[in-house]
């Protein structure tokens, strides 16, 4: 892995990156069509294509996070300094407000916004919970499992949880904030985020505690959980 600037660098980079396609492609979608299940797919189809691309090419760099409760887990499992974690966070947190600014600029908007999109209530904090659950759920199985592959399962997994989640997803604390900074398509009020950050904490917290048993290999057995895996 890269020295810690280099690995800051790519961390904000790919979450601005991240935040730019989110808003971008929800405001071209919004653009060109008053149809609002065509413009989810629009902005599905962009954020999923751009995980790939983003964790394919600065994976090697940082381990692309871009997304501090991912950053924080691994603190947890001690494979990333608890330092570190907190600073990847906080340019995380930066890279994506830079990443909604970047998006305002390419479509002559006000730089700057205060999102007005009202998400709130039950449902949408469970959503992100159980959106926030899988993402880390996967990751961890993932590079348990099949490493190479995360790139992809992480686009398809939240390609799918735009659809399957009544918040369309977020399971970002880093990219809930940057959309708090956009009144498009893709925004939420800033008085929504405690919310949504709370949930997406603590559904990463428990994907966390329970793949951490689930992927253990079996006490006292010869037979690893995966036939081509023989750590213990």
């Amino acid at each position: 892995m890269s020295d810690l600037p280099r690995r800051l660098v790519a961390e904000a980079l790919g979450t601005a990156l991240l935040v730019a396609t989110v808003v971008g492609s929800g405001i071209m979608a919004e653009t060109l069509t008053t149809d609002t299940a065509l413009a989810l797919l629009a902005n599905t189809i962009a954020t999923g294509a751009i995980l790939v691309v983003l964790i394919s090419t600065l994976g090697p760099v940082s381990g692309a996070h871009f997304n501090p409760a991912v950053s924080l887990i691994f603190a947890l499992r001690r494979d990333l300094p608890h330092r570190d974690a907190g600073l990847y966070a906080i340019v995380q947190v930066i890279g994506g407000i830079a990443g909604a600014v970047v998006a305002h600029a390419m479509f002559a908007l006000p730089l700057l916004q205060a999102s007005t999109r009202v998400r709130t209530g039950g449902a949408q904090w469970f959503s992100e919970g159980v959106a926030a659950f899988g993402l880390v759920a996967i990751i961890l199985a993932g590079i348990r499992f099949e490493r190479k592959a995360v790139p992809m399962l992480v686009g398809l997994y939240i390609t799918a949880a735009y659809w399957f989640t009544a918040s369309t997803s977020f399971a970002n604390p880093a990219v809930a904030i940057a959309r708090s900074f956009t009144d498009t398509f893709s925004g939420i009020r800033p008085l929504d985020l405690p919310g949504f950050i709370a949930a997406q904490l603590a559904g990463a917290l428990v994907a966390l505690a329970l793949m951490s048993w689930l992927l253990r290999a079996p006490a006292g057995s010869d037979l690893p959980i995966n036939p081509e895996d023989t750590s213990p």
